[in-house]
């Protein structure tokens, strides 16, 4: 009889060793692709909100530049209403952003100038409601009954 570690327990060891690396590297790699794709997703998100931000402070400047407030600056409509709560005249336009997101801007007319009341970024995707999933009401007698 031999005593110590053969060399084929050696090889299995080694075996499993480089097997590990390997499937770290290969998990690594698909989470630095993974992390990649976001991040230009995120940067391109960010370009076209730099993109719109500058058409609205463009529309700005040629508001606060015009003595009349008209209908359309840039290819953008200028909506104009009364604001009862703030008791003021507004202004307020959007800019596109990306097919999901828009700038919103909201402006108070007083007297010979313009104050910014909102500049945000808003989601104008869709939302709908998910009934797939079945859950518990709190009553065991619909479960019972089979009725969720």
């Amino acid at each position: 009889m031999k005593k110590g570690i053969g060399i084929g327990s050696a090889s299995i060891v080694l075996v499993f060793a480089v097997l590990c690396l390997t499937i770290f590297a290969v998990i690594t790699y698909a989470s630095a692709i993974t992390d990649k794709a976001l991040a230009d997703v995120e940067a391109r998100l960010v370009q076209q909100y730099y993109e719109a931000d500058t058409l609205a402070e463009l529309i700005l400047a040629e508001l606060l530049a015009s003595e009349e407030i008209p209908d359309m600056v840039r290819g953008v409509p200028i909506n104009s209403d009364w604001d009862w709560d703030l008791w003021l005249e507004t202004l307020s336009f959007v800019c596109r952003i990306s097919d999901k997101m828009e700038l919103h801007v909201v402006l108070g007319v007083n007297d010979d100038s313009l104050s910014i009341l909102t500049w945000q970024m808003r989601d104008t995707g869709g939302w709908e409601r998910d009934e797939t999933l079945i859950l518990f009401d709190g009553d065991p007698w619909n479960i019972w009954q089979g009725n969720w």
